[in-house]
């Protein structure tokens, strides 16, 4: 599908208010979607409207309350008459190990990474099935294909959730004879955001897991561009990206 087909349609993305969902807000407007910008820091999200114009909507809500999460798609439906593109970019980590952490910390995890992104993915594929076409992109993790040390299973746990839903996804669609509907892992490993500082509860130590050069929030969203125009016969399934100097 080419860029010029996306145009004046709409788009929406978990996350949005910093990072990678914000990278991708961007693109999506170069590429001439309106996009529901989605996130729980509202000030972020009007700021980040303020400066894009128009075509961006900010939405506040938290995705661990469900109803907000079917109430936000009503509003879309009665404003813009439904969802086209679906990013579901939020996603969370918090230091719990399996042997020593908090429920409520694996409860999170699950119920934003896991979810909510089911919840998104129903509402937003019942307006792409009703169009006849659109495009579901889960931004996933390196951690949905290895297990890393350092009491990271729960979160891995959740991203290995979503590659299995990524494929599920497909595969409902194809039963359903919805080509027109297509959907795409995005799975990047160390990027250069507050994800991992926020995962040690704010430590500014860990600001920077490596010391070689990480990728950028909008690497990310370029992949996600990339799949995006892909020709309407191309499905892009699972896309990994590494910085070059990452080993696992």
């Amino acid at each position: 599908m080419s860029e010029s087909r996306w145009a004046g349609r709409v788009a929406l993305v978990t996350g949005a208010s910093r990072g990678i969902g914000e990278a991708v807000v961007r693109v999506l407007v170069e590429l001439g979607l309106r996009v529901v910008a989605c996130g729980r820091d509202e000030a972020r999200l009007e700021a980040l409207a303020a400066e894009l114009g128009e075509a961006v909507w900010p939405l506040a809500f938290d995705l661990r309350d469900l109803a907000a999460i079917e109430g936000a798609f009503a509003q879309v439906r009665a404003r813009w008459g439904g969802v086209a593109v679906l990013v579901n970019n939020a996603g969370l980590g918090k230091d719990a190990p399996l042997l020593s952490g908090a429920s409520d910390d694996w409860r999170t995890i699950l119920e934003v990474n896991v979810l909510a992104l089911c919840v998104c993915t129903r509402e937003a594929t019942a307006d792409m099935l009703r169009a006849g076409s659109g495009h579901v992109i889960h931004v996933s993790s390196m951690s949905g294909h290895r297990v890393p040390g350092g009491g990271g299973g729960v979160y891995a746990a959740s991203k290995h959730a979503v590659r299995a839903l990524t494929e599920g996804l497909r595969r409902e669609l194809r039963a359903a004879r919805a080509d027109g509907v297509r959907v795409t892992a995005v799975s990047p490993g160390y990027v250069a955001t507050d994800f991992h500082q926020t995962l040690k509860g704010g430590d500014p130590a860990f600001a920077r897991p490596v010391d070689y050069p990480m990728l950028s929030a909008a690497d990310v969203a370029e992949a996600v561009r990339y799949a995006l125009c892909a020709p309407a016969h191309v499905e892009l399934h699972d896309v990994l990206m590494r910085p070059t100097q990452q080993e696992t």
